[in-house]
């Protein structure tokens, strides 16, 4: 089978900016992008991969293109709808700020002190996709922020320099120096256009800086100075803002001679040419008051003339602009915020962390999270959904194991020891009555009754940490892997142990065939052996470790091969010839250590490599920008502190009952392989007549009810809509009261998608109606499993309203004009 990548789930943020486009919050998780549906609470990992992890992302005004830019300055133009990379590039410089123009045919790129405008390429295929039409070499340091016109004519650039330039795409015969914008005391985070909404004409400007100060600059016309020559007098002299009003002026020489400000013109929508002959004039300065705190992260809505700023102790602040109104602050951890974002609409506000590799997404309008479960006070090391059965069992280091309720959404049962323990491992039996857990520190399982939470039993004579536990399939019998060597199956009903199996390394996981005749378990020198549990004999081994291509690390001198990370690279074979079918490597990512195939000299100095030298940067905080971490052995034995990059390590793997998918836990995330394109086709409660041709069938007979249910059997997404779609009104009613009480979710789901595209409103609306009047009893009662579709649907019922709420209110308005004017 050709298994290709499929998904990653849960996979780190570590840093960079985050963009939404549409309804999709695009991320950098390490060298890949993410994608997730806010609507339908989906998440798809695009396939492609840079060579380092992502640090800047950004996305065409249209949504066709997305641009990603990696820590080693190398460029990948992507098309977002088909998700193939189109052109490569690589830049000289770090890239520290790229944004596209609004109408999609710039991008514009701060490369170090350099801001560079390059055409943005399209679908064709050229010999130079990226072409450089301007480079404006004015700022003293690197470019932190940019912002453009609305036109795409001007640009704002926002520098380390504490200083921000306003740019004109247009040349001139005269002077092309950019006007420059003074008075901060710290480096810019933020730059923004503000636009009059009434003639879309640009009439302030914000600068946000890291010390928490944000400026309003505000346009002055003065119509004295407009002439034939299109010519103006000096400009007064330049003073400190206490002293004079004007804080923008034009780039002074060495000699400090006054020059003359060129005419900076606009060409807004609806005007020819609109100018900007006036000087600019430092409005107000407002602060932010979260000394000592850095700002971090800011983002503007320049439709609600809303600013979002993020500060490096975890608090963020909602702020009106311009009389600086504070809406909301908020904290949402003690970590620095590394970005802030809002959607096109503003109702969504999504805020990175990157040091707890977290993403959250914030609707001001309620303010709430859906569940979190925060009962826990130390690392949860483990969970295991009770079989036949509404909970989960998590195990913590804080020594208690909690049942959760998945209904009431609620710990409902906690497990104990006499003495605290570490516990690491997890299992329960097939009628979920007993609780097991292997600990830490005693090397011990402990079992506990799952209806009256006492203590049953302690399983002693593991000599090490007790990493692995699972039940039989078929009988009652627990097995152990502990990394004293050995795996040991146990009688929970009294007889103790009953086998141990000795091996020669410590044995980090285990797992039972599905019918219960075969124990496979994987060992720390990266063979895989296979026990048969009834007669205790070995039935074969596989050297893994000659199978897994190893990389390098970055304290390796010589160019020798290195010995292979165990469990690095998961690999598919076949169990009876013992062939390796196919080998998967879990990431390309350089920014890792272990994956390089030769190392580069150069970096190799008497102090040891190159990137483990401490050159601190007093500008960078800690979090993202630094990629070091003091604990990379995930406890495993032998494992040693790396100070180094991060290095990945592959936990589990799980092979799905079809043997179609399966997916690999990885330090990275969780990596998902499938022979099938996609996740479309899901088909239940099949048989030989179950067909799309017998959809059509009845279709064509006129047999909706028919023809619906059996599409709703198939599970196929554009079937299930032409059946809803071709039901008329006057049947909906006895429609609805046929589909059984198992397909309503995906029926609902359906109405949800419906809904954002198709043109039949008051069809589907009258379709929601009535299946509320019918199994309005049962939605009720099992709204938490149909919690999701009918979330979905709620969304896109309140965004149709919203639009037609909109329309209604602008035609109203037309009318009444319209009637006031006639004669």
């Amino acid at each position: 089978m050709n298994f290709r990548f499929q998904n990653l789930l849960g996979a780190p943020y570590r840093g960079g900016n985050v963009v939404i486009s549409e309804n999709s919050l695009l991320s950098p998780v390490g060298n890949r992008v993410s994608a997730t549906d806010l609507l339908k609470s989906e998440t798809l990992t695009f396939p492609f991969e840079s060579s380092s992890n992502i640090a800047r992302i950004a996305v065409s005004p249209d949504g066709n293109f997305l641009l990603t830019i990696d820590e080693a300055s190398r460029a990948l133009f992507v098309n977002l709808r088909r998700r193939v990379v189109l052109h490569r590039i690589s830049f000289k410089k770090t890239v520290s700020a790229l944004k596209f123009s609004p109408d999609g045919a710039h991008i514009a790129i701060g490369v170090g002190k350099l801001l560079q405008i390059w055409r943005s390429p399209g679908f064709r295929k050229e010999f130079f996709p990226f072409q450089l039409e301007r480079t404006f070499p004015d700022c003293d340091d690197a470019v932190t922020a940019l912002d453009w016109s609305p036109d795409s004519s001007h640009l704002l650039a926002g520098s380390k320099d504490l200083t921000v330039r306003l740019f004109s795409l247009k040349r001139s015969k005269g002077s092309n120096k950019p006007v420059l914008f003074l008075g901060h005391r710290d480096r810019v985070v933020g730059v923004f256009f503000c636009v009059e909404r009434k003639t879309n004409a640009v009439s302030r400007l914000y600068s946000i800086s890291r010390d928490g100060a944000i400026f309003t600059w505000k346009l002055e016309a003065n119509n004295d100075l407009l002439n034939s020559e299109r010519h103006i007098s000096d400009p007064p002299s330049p003073g400190t803002p206490e002293q004079e009003g004007s804080q923008a002026y034009m780039d002074r020489n060495v000699d400090h001679k006054r020059k003359k400000i060129d005419c900076v013109t606009f060409s807004l929508e609806g005007e020819s040419e609109a100018s900007l002959l006036g000087k600019w004039e430092l409005l107000k300065k407002d602060f932010f008051m979260q000394s000592p705190a850095k700002l971090t992260a800011c983002d503007y809505h320049r439709d609600l003339d809303m600013v979002v700023v993020g500060f490096s102790n975890g608090v963020f602040g909602l702020y009106q602009m311009p009389d600086f109104v504070c809406i909301h602050v908020l904290s949402i951890s003690k970590e620095k915020i590394t970005t802030a974002v809002f959607n096109k609409l503003g109702n969504w506000l999504t805020f990175g962390c990157a040091k707890l590799g977290q993403l959250l997404v914030w609707i001001p309008s309620s303010g709430s999270c859906f569940i979190t479960f925060s009962e826990h006070t130390n690392a949860v090391t483990a969970l295991h959904f009770v079989a036949g059965k509404d909970s989960l069992l998590s195990a913590s280091l804080d020594g208690t194991i909690r049942a959760w309720d998945l209904i009431r959404y609620r710990n409902f049962r906690t497990f104990t020891t006499p003495s605290s323990r570490q516990f690491v491992s997890l299992a329960s039996d097939q009628s979920g009555e007993v609780v097991c857990a292997g600990t830490l520190d005693s090397f011990e399982i402990f079992l506990w009754s799952m209806k009256t939470g006492r203590l049953l039993d302690v399983l002693s004579g593991h000599e090490g940490p007790v990493h692995g536990l699972m039940f039989s399939p078929t009988n009652n019998i627990l097995t152990s892997s502990s990394w004293d060597k050995t795996v040991r199956l146990w009688d929970i009903y009294g007889k103790g142990a009953v086998e141990t199996f000795t091996h020669n390394h410590d044995v980090l996981t285990v797992v039972y065939r599905p019918d219960g005749k075969q124990i496979g378990c994987s060992t720390l020198d990266g063979q895989i052996h296979f026990w048969d549990p009834v007669d205790g004999l070995l039935m074969s081994t596989i050297e893994g470790r000659r199978d897994i291509a190893g990389g390098r690390l970055m304290t390796d001198r010589d160019r020798q091969l290195t010995q292979v990370q165990e469990s690095s690279l998961p690999h598919y074979a076949t169990l009876l010839m013992e062939v390796l079918l196919r080998r998967f490597q879990v990431t390309h990512n350089l920014s890792l250590d272990g994956v390089l195939d030769f190392l580069n000299s150069k970096k190799m100095t008497d102090g040891g490599p190159l990137d483990l030298i401490d050159d601190d940067d007093s500008d960078i905080d800690e979090g993202v920008e630094k990629q070091t971490r003091k604990k990379l052995g995930y406890d495993l034995p032998g494992s040693l502190a790396n100070r180094g990059r991060p290095v990945i390590r592959t936990k589990s793997l799980k092979i799905a009952p079809t043997g179609r998918c399966w997916a690999a836990a990885t330090t990275e995330g969780v990596l998902i392989y499938s022979v099938d394109e996609s996740f479309i086709f899901d088909p239940t409660d099949l048989d030989i007549d179950v067909t799309p041709e017998a959809v059509d069938e009845a279709l064509a007979q006129n047999q909706h009810q028919i023809a619906l249910l059996l599409s709703l059997r198939l599970n196929e997404d554009s079937l299930i809509k032409k059946c809803i779609i071709s039901v008329s009104p006057s049947d909906i009613p006895a429609v609805a009261s046929s589909i059984p009480h198992k397909y309503l979710q995906r029926l609902v789901k359906a109405f949800a998608d419906l809904l954002e595209s198709c043109p039949h409103l008051e069809l589907i609306l009258q379709w929601c109606q009535e299946l509320c009047k019918v199994h309005g009893d049962f939605i009720q009662k099992n709204s938490h499993s149909l919690f999701t579709a009918l979330k979905y649907l709620h969304k896109s019922i309140t965004k149709l309203h919203q639009d037609l709420s909109d329309m209604c209110s602008s035609n109203e308005y037309l009318l009444r004009y319209l009637c006031s004017t006639s004669i």
